[in-house]
């Protein structure tokens, strides 16, 4: 045993270099296979393991303890946490926290109320307090799990599920209603929810035309795993009528034209309606052509169901008879989107008092979001009603971003009150970066947790003022966070630092490349923090990397462009090639698009192809055409990175243009040319 101790020690003693961390790395993984294969070997691997980590430094003796959670070594997991604690390390609370997660199933309420009242304060409190409250619904501790459930702040489906099904079981009549609103989603849900849904089904309140109802919301999504699942709740459909949701998915023309579902069951009617709804995204007059010859095998609410869907492909092919198929939609519900291109087809083809009428359509809520403030007044004031036009404008206009902007831009001589700048001071910078949360942010992000650290940053400000805001984002931005530094920023209500919100990391750099490029330096900015946030390693999910987030395909064209014969697919990610490749490739959008700037915004999210095809037989203002096209990711996209190009401007002293002129005009194409959708 001495000879063991001194050979223990003789490692312990160099526990900071590189072949100790591996060490400690590799025992802890070990550890929790050898507990279950030699129990004695075991306790003297953990003890190894413990003198490894008394030994190391702060952060290994962290890194060490996540090793050992993500390897379930709850042995030595306890006993990190227990060193960290002894050394107030400021992340110690996170090794008490996985400990906990580890050891929930087993923990009494009394331990686990406690860890809770301890962390209270902590972000990761309120998910081990909803992985508790499924545990205590498992166990049917339903007196413990309604003490805690209002405490619970997440959006958890599984847990409110739990709760919904405790409250229908004791005939409360809220959690039916619960329960029907939750049926309806468009979305998957946990599997814990169909217990739920089987006891509305079986108490008569989950009835067949509910099950059709969601079953037309999810094909709409094409969610057809979740369709095949809710259709079984029918009576006398089987996984043999299952398999035609498929036929329909991949072929609706051959179904439609070769009649292969029949009309006469429900099944065949709704799988007939979405056949016809998939031909109208691709082949609308063909769709049209089959609907004339079997709509009279559909109820009247079923044909004024099929014309609020075709209406609302139409608009976004910006087809000008849109407004007419909706006219024929009757009295159908219309949903978000529906309603939202009925309003875009309206301004498209600048029938004010159309658009006017289809936002005053739109629930308060959705008529409140600045979009349609914005063209509701604009509608107003093309049929000269100034004054009410001019009350919405005044109150947009204070609101820091693109339609406030377009707001105060449209407004003219009437002057908005101008934002209040502010400036953090040293001492409210000293007292921001003090903040326990703030502290634990950045330790998490030094040791390379991006999730956790922003996790922590977001609950750690999550109640800060505006000046506390600024404070905030001042030590983002001097840590050269500066995605948290502009959103920390962003959050501000009355106090503002455009400094912070735009920033011009690189700034150096990135001159010259758009200087070589011929560039607009406040656009290509405006670009980059929309793309990246200027996070230099991001990766988009397909493949785009950097700051201007290049596709690998496009660099490799770019290269030969550029004649780099030894480009590597890795150098797009070096700061320096990424802006050079993100630049040339802006260059050339702005090219093929004849210098306007709102469409080759739109050619670099969306490829050089599409922008022209998003164009009318007539000329354009560039704000209409924004608003219409087709992509929602793209015309958020143009609409945010020429809203920060025009901020950039301000900030950098370079040509100052308004937003309607980066906007500008798009030109006719002499005729309208079919435009793909979502």
């Amino acid at each position: 045993m001495q000879l063991r101790e001194a050979n223990t020690s003789n490692i312990a003693g160099h526990s900071n270099t590189p072949f100790a961390r591996k060490a400690v790395a590799s025992c802890l993984k070990s550890g929790g296979q050898l507990l279950s294969i030699w129990g004695r070997m075991a306790l003297v691997m953990s003890l190894f393991c413990s003198t490894m980590l008394w030994a190391a430094s702060p952060d290994d003796l962290f890194i060490s303890a996540r090793t050992a959670y993500n390897s379930r070594n709850t042995t030595v997991l306890a006993d990190a946490a227990q060193k960290l604690q002894a050394q107030n390390h400021v992340l110690a609370p996170y090794a008490d926290y996985w400990l906990m997660l580890l050891n929930l199933s087993q923990a009494d309420n009394q331990t686990v109320r406690h860890f809770l009242e301890r962390y209270a304060d902590l972000p990761f409190a309120d998910r081990v307090r909803g992985e508790w409250l499924k545990a205590l619904a498992r166990r049917q501790d339903w007196q413990t799990f309604f003490e805690e459930y209002p405490k619970f702040k997440r959006d958890d489906a599984s847990v409110n599920c739990y709760a919904i099904d405790a409250g229908i079981q004791q005939g409360l009549e809220s959690s039916v209603l619960e329960g029907k609103t939750l049926w309806m989603t468009g979305s998957e849900l946990p599997a814990n929810c169909e217990a739920v849904f089987d006891r509305l089904q079986k108490g008569g309140v989950l009835r067949d035309d509910d099950i059709w109802a969601r079953t037309r919301l999810l094909l709409q999504g094409s969610k057809m795993t979740v369709v095949k699942v809710v259709l079984q709740r029918i009576p006398g459909v089987d996984k043999t009528n299952l398999k035609l949701l498929d036929r329909v998915y991949q072929n609706p023309q051959q179904v439609l034209e070769k009649g292969q579902i029949s009309f006469k069951s429900r099944l065949g009617k709704e799988l007939n309606l979405y056949a016809l709804e998939r031909l109208s995204k691709s082949q609308p007059a063909l769709a049209l052509d089959i609907w004339e010859k079997v709509h009279t095998s559909f109820e009247p609410v079923d044909r004024d169901y099929f014309w609020g869907r075709f209406a609302l492909h139409a608009a976004r092919k910006h087809d000008p008879m849109a407004l007419t198929y909706y006219n024929r939609a009757g009295n159908t519900a219309l949903d978000k989107d529906q309603r939202e291109w009925k309003a875009r087809s309206a301004l498209r083809n600048a029938e004010w008092k159309a658009l006017q009428a289809a936002i005053a359509e739109m629930p308060e809520a959705q008529q409140e979001e600045g979009v349609w403030r914005y063209w509701k007044a604009r509608a107003l004031k093309e049929q000269k009603q100034l004054v009410a036009a001019n009350l919405i404008l005044v109150g947009l206009s204070r609101e820091n971003n693109y339609y406030g902007l377009l707001a105060e831009e449209e407004m003219g001589d009437v002057v908005a009150a101008p934002p209040a700048f502010y400036k953090t001071t040293p001492e409210e910078v000293r007292i921001a970066l003090a903040s326990p949360g703030v502290q634990r942010s950045l330790a998490l992000r030094r040791l390379d947790m991006r999730w956790e650290s922003r996790a922590e940053w977001v609950y750690a400000t999550s109640n800060f003022d505006d000046k506390q805001l600024i404070a905030a984002a001042e030590v983002a931005f001097r840590e050269g966070w500066y995605d948290i530094a502009i959103s920390t920023a962003d959050r501000t209500k009355l106090l503002h630092d455009f400094a912070l919100r735009y920033p011009t990391p690189y700034r150096d750099m990135m001159q010259g490349y758009a200087a070589d490029n011929a560039l607009d330096e406040a656009w290509v900015y405006g670009l980059i923090r929309q793309e990246s946030r200027f996070v230099s390693w991001a990766k988009s999910s397909v493949g785009a990397s950097g700051l201007m987030q290049v596709m690998p395909a496009t660099a490799k064209w770019i290269a030969k462009r550029l004649g780099m014969g030894s480009f590597e697919p890795s150098m797009i990610n070096q700061l320096d090639t990424n802006l050079k490749f993100g630049t040339h490739y802006l260059r050339y959008t702005m090219d093929q698009m004849s210098d306007q700037s709102l469409m080759a915004t739109a050619a670099y999210n969306a490829g050089p192809g599409r922008p022209k095809r998003w164009a009318s037989n007539r000329p354009l203002e560039g704000a209409v055409y924004a608003e219409t096209i087709p992509f929602s990711e793209t015309r958020d996209y143009v609409k945010k990175v020429l809203g920060n190009a025009y901020y950039y401007s301000q900030q950098l002293g370079t040509k100052k243009l308004t937003l309607k002129e980066r906007l500008g005009v798009v030109p006719g194409v002499g005729a309208a040319v079919s435009a793909e959708e979502d």
